[in-house]
């Protein structure tokens, strides 16, 4: 580059005319237009047409370096360059000096695009404010910026009459939220243009960012029983209306410090949360109901009154007594159970004062054992009556019986059949059975086929360890012939009855019959007399059914109806 100057200026000057002044010379600048990235470096040659120059150089607050040079022109290295600036090349020829400026131009590209949403949550009808920023780029005259909503352009901005010491760029737009705007991306574009410097297009664009609309104006409504039995299970329910979206509102629900498990349901603008609460210590508490969505919470409360009422204690003293003995029965209230309740003990002469236990003190018989008794306490619990029953069984001890209802004494078995002894012992502990006939033990579990020789006298004992008891049991065995005949004698009798009863009747009626048939013809008209007379008569049977009367039946004949 050196040489390749020194030899046109060397041309010109032997083209020069002898004599030609001095002051006809030129200085330049190379190149003629400056466009530097930001801290970077350039070199600067600076030349002249004077075939003797005198002083030159180059005037800059720049950091440069002379790095070559020759008669008419010198080269300079500019470095570390972050500001634009105008640089001066100076030469003198003939004690006349000329200088040239070359501009120079830094760039930086917008390589940092920001967005700002404030706030990214935001209730309808609220402004909210859209901001980019680009914190370093120049030349700032050359910037360009535009704010998106999706692909929609909603601003664009120039920065054509920015001060040129300024790196900083920005844009901000109000906006007034609607629901239409939830989940909608906002962007930012910043463009650098440089083509009519001689250089090209930069461009970058911001990270999108979501706005979140949102409507929450009312707080939660709680639903939840007054009082709550420790222990129990039991629904609750926070609901929160007008509020959007409603699918992605946060419950949280509290029963003083424990936590619940709520499970969220929502349609329209309304959600509800559901959740299930046992309480674990009685008292007053707070369900409290915690509703958020975005930067807003709203919070209820409701008290809740827990009480715990277990079932009454029934404890018999001696639970296995033995028949004759005393038996002591109490009935007291649990000791969770708070305020103390009322209690009734079944068969006990008379009901306790409240916190008393209920007793019932009797002599334990045989038809005791198994025996129930049913304890019911009663507790009034914010104008609620709650009722809770316990039942103890008690066991009597007696010796064995052979009850006729249990072991007949008096048993028929028919020829033939396969049979058992019927012979069901009571008494407590259960006791044992054995039946020997003619001196042989009887299996009461195998059915036998009957014959004539069972005919006879049984004898069953029953024991345990109260003691034992026996019975004899006649067994009387008929043949086949005798069941066959006592039932058919049975059915005879029963046809002899029917059939005296239907001849009785079909007798009895027919002169109501005949009569009925020959009044229309027979019957004259009746005198006065005969009118007075049957009416005597008429009062005489007034008391006669009116449907006899109309069939023409007498009183005699009615009344042999009635004995037959």
């Amino acid at each position: 580059m050196a040489v390749l100057l020194s030899g046109v200026w060397a041309l010109l000057a032997c083209l020069a005319r002898p004599g030609a002044t001095e002051e006809l010379f030129e200085v330049s600048a190379w190149p003629s237009q400056a466009l530097v990235g930001f801290g970077q470096s350039l070199v600067v040659n600076c030349s002249t047409t004077c075939p003797d120059p005198g002083p030159s150089g180059i005037e800059t607050f720049l950091k440069k370096t002379q790095v070559d040079k020759g008669r008419q022109w010198k080269e300079f290295l500019l470095e570390d360059i972050t500001e634009s600036s105008v640089l001066q090349c100076f030469f003198s020829c003939s004690g006349i000096q000329k200088d040239r400026s070359l501009d120079i131009t830094v760039y930086q590209p917008p390589e940092q695009v920001i967005l700002e949403l404030q706030p990214d949550w935001v209730a309808t009808d609220e402004a909210f404010t859209v901001k980019c920023l680009v914190p370093q780029v120049a030349p700032l005259e050359n910037l360009t910026l535009t704010l998106f909503q999706g692909s929609q352009e909603l601003c664009r901005k120039s920065f054509v009459s920015s001060a040129l010491a300024s790196q900083r760029a920005e844009v901000t737009l109000s906006v007034t939220a609607r629901r239409e705007n939830d989940r909608c991306n906002f962007s930012c574009c910043a463009e650098l243009d440089l083509h009519s410097r001689g250089g090209g297009l930069f461009r970058s664009s911001s990270a999108p960012k979501v706005l979140r609309i949102f409507e929450f104006f009312q707080s939660p409504l709680i639903w939840v029983p007054s009082v709550l039995e420790v222990g129990t299970a039991a629904a609750v329910s926070c609901e929160v209306e007008r509020v959007f979206p409603a699918n992605e509102v946060v419950f949280r629900m509290f029963l003083g410090d424990q936590e619940l498990s709520p499970f969220l349901t929502w349609a329209g603008d309304t959600v509800w949360a559901n959740a299930t609460v046992r309480a674990t210590e009685p008292g007053e508490q707070q369900l409290s109901c915690v509703a958020s969505l975005g930067p807003v919470a709203q919070k209820a409360r409701q008290p809740v009154h827990v009480y715990s009422f277990p079932p009454p204690i029934v404890e018999i003293e001696e639970s296995y007594a033995l028949a004759g003995t005393e038996v002591n029965v109490t009935c007291s209230g649990h000791t969770l159970t708070s305020p103390s309740p009322t209690l009734r003990l079944q068969g006990a002469p008379e009901r306790p004062a409240p916190g008393e236990p209920a007793r019932l003190l009797f002599s334990a018989t045989a038809e005791d054992d198994g025996r129930n008794f049913s304890c019911e306490a009663s507790l009034e619990v914010r104008g609620q009556r709650l009722v809770r029953t316990a039942v103890a069984q008690l066991r009597v001890l007696y010796k064995p019986r052979l009850e006729e209802a249990g072991c007949p004494g008096t048993q028929t078995w028919l020829e033939g059949k396969e049979q058992t002894l019927a012979c069901i012992p009571a008494g407590n502990p259960a006791p044992a059975l054995v039946c020997t006939w003619n001196g042989v033990t009887v299996d009461l579990e195998v059915p036998r086929k009957v014959a004539q020789n069972h005919t006879g006298i049984y004898c069953c004992t029953a024991t345990n360890q109260l003691g034992s008891v026996s019975k004899d049991i006649a067994v009387t065995v008929q043949g086949p012939s005798e069941g066959r005949s006592s039932t058919m004698v049975f059915i005879v009798i029963i046809l002899l009855v029917v059939g005296i009863n239907t001849t009785a009747l079909y007798f009895n009626c027919q002169p109501c019959k005949i009569q009925k048939k020959k009044l229309p013809h027979q019957q004259k008209e009746p005198s006065k007399a005969e009118e007075d007379q049957g009416g005597g008569q008429q009062a005489e049977r007034g008391n006669v059914p009116n449907f006899c009367l109309e069939t023409g039946l007498s009183v005699n004949e009615i009344s042999i109806i009635g004995i037959s």
